[in-house]
């Protein structure tokens, strides 16, 4: 137990943090019908989660050096398990919601400190054990996460996806209490200067003004008010970051890492590769459960042809293309994902899921080349003191990149479904209340919007990764410089705000 009991807490709590990301897509038209959410509540709940971890995970690294990472991932534990608590007894959608941002707060502080965690108790051999561990609990709780949210919502119901968490967390801050150290980043006298809150709190609010905006855009148009009022905020708070960032001591992003072409290139991959793979999936479910009459737990099985590619190329990256440019596997992985995005742009209104298996498998090829190989792409165009703010960094974009995508995909889901149906009509099917529209309109004009609204989504995320794809061919260039920091699944192990500088 002392020997890997870090470990076993450390892993704990990444798979629960990672699961929440994709469990709730089954169970999305469950939620919708017990609470009389709208498309716009059920974005909310998958993209506050997403949001709030992205937004603070940088700040969340920075402060645990100086707090103590221990204490950081036991507060973090605790919060994520609070939250849960509140969103599986969430009475209505503002609560829900409101509870998954809580939820993400805590996920970030979980996150920001489990590879440091690991590298402050494991060294040579055993650290690279538990690297791999590590990654393949984070890999396999993604690929979960679906099959397990449609059992549960299928068995006890929706809300048993967060009250599964409580237990969980209660022996994850046990073990961390009685096995895991506690440690440090360096330079712990400077104290609260070396967090950058102003920093923090500015990109939280052009994350999440950005992503109001396009909800907002969804329901109202483009040029509304309000839309073009969170348009707006977005962009100030942006300004602000940047001036943050340019004069404060211990930046969360040094700006001129924006001038390196090839870590531009390998960001706007990651944001590209999640926004692309996974935005359309929350809808893709939404559809089978609704219209095709699945059930959750069926709805979560067509993944496995998604999930078992990605892992049979992951497997065969590692094995057969170690060692190759990152250009190749990361623009080569988005080609696929792209490519399968279109092959699945092919719906009518008699199809049925099988028609989604081709694209799907193509997806989940990409997604094998490109997952185990963009963090080691970061950290490989920066300097080595560089590597916790090129992790950090990375998976900051990469869950923006999903909190975006769902959020810009819904809209063009929605705009498309408007050509046939009013546009109350179209946010209700496209939010889950297919059951209820059946009364006024047709069948086959349902399944038609429907199958129509996602053939235009999926063509933008086609096109969209056939561009990022083509983009990190043409400026991914650096090799991997000696002495990188180890890593896996995109966060070094060692600390963040203190190898920064």
């Amino acid at each position: 137990m002392r020997t890997w009991g870090t470990l076993t807490a450390v892993c704990l709590g990444t798979f629960m943090l990672l699961l929440d990301v994709t469990i709730v897509v089954v169970a999305l038209p469950d939620m919708s019908h017990a609470l009389h959410a709208s498309l716009g509540d059920l974005q909310w709940v998958v993209d506050g989660y997403a949001l709030a971890l992205a937004a603070l995970l940088l700040g969340a690294g920075a402060a645990a050096d100086v707090l103590g990472r221990r204490r950081t991932y036991v507060a973090g534990v605790v919060l994520f398990a609070a939250a849960s608590l509140l969103c599986g007894l969430a009475a209505g959608p503002g609560m829900l919601v409101a509870a998954r941002v809580v939820q993400g707060v805590g996920a970030a502080a979980m996150f920001a400190t489990t590879l440091p965690l690991l590298g402050s108790v494991y060294q040579g051999k055993q650290r690279s054990v538990a690297l791999g561990v590590w990654g393949a609990v984070s890999g396999g709780a993604a690929a979960v996460g679906p099959v397990l949210g449609g059992l549960l919502a299928e068995g006890p119901g929706w809300r048993w996806i967060f009250f599964v968490n409580l237990p969980v967390s209660v022996a994850a801050v046990w073990l961390t209490l009685r096995v895991v150290p506690e440690s440090r980043g360096g330079g712990a006298g400077s104290a609260w200067q070396r967090v950058d809150w102003a920093g923090t709190a500015a990109f939280a609010a052009f994350a999440g003004g950005l992503t109001y905006a396009v909800v907002r855009a969804g329901e109202d148009g483009w040029a509304a008010p309000a839309t073009l009022t969170a348009f707006g905020c977005a962009l100030l708070a942006l300004v602000v970051f940047v001036l943050v960032e340019r004069r404060v001591a211990h930046p969360l992003l040094d700006l001129s890492l924006l001038r390196n072409r090839t870590f531009v290139g390998v960001m706007a991959g990651a944001f590209a590769f999640n926004a692309v793979a996974f935005g359309v999936t929350p809808y893709l479910s939404l559809w089978m459960q609704t219209l095709l009459g699945m059930s959750p737990v069926r709805s979560g099985l067509t993944l496995l042809p998604m999930t078992v590619a990605a892992m049979v190329v992951a497997v065969l990256v590692g094995r057969l293309l170690h060692g190759a440019p990152s250009r190749l596997t990361i623009g080569g992985g988005l080609l696929l994902i792209g490519a399968g995005c279109l092959c699945q742009a092919v719906l009518s209104a008699g199809s049925d899921w099988t028609a989604l298996i081709p694209g799907f498998v193509l997806v989940g090829a990409g997604t094998g080349l490109v997952s185990p190989t963009v963090a080691g792409a970061a950290l490989a165009s920066v300097q080595p003191h560089r590597a916790g703010m090129a992790g950090g960094a990375v998976n900051t974009v990469r869950q923006l990149g999903y909190a975006l995508g769902v959020a810009v995909f819904g809209t063009i889901l929605t705009s498309r479904m408007e050509s046939t149906l009013p546009h109350e009509a179209a946010h209700a099917l496209a939010g889950g209340a297919a059951g209820a529209l059946r009364a006024t309109f047709p069948d086959h004009v349902l399944h038609a919007a429907f199958a129509s609204g996602l053939n235009r989504a999926l063509l933008t995320a086609g096109i969209a990764g056939l561009a990022a794809g083509a983009l990190v061919l043409t400026v991914v260039r650096t090799p991997r410089p000696a002495g990188e920091q180890p890593t896996a699944g995109g966060v070094p192990v060692e600390p963040t705000a203190a190898r920064r500088r």
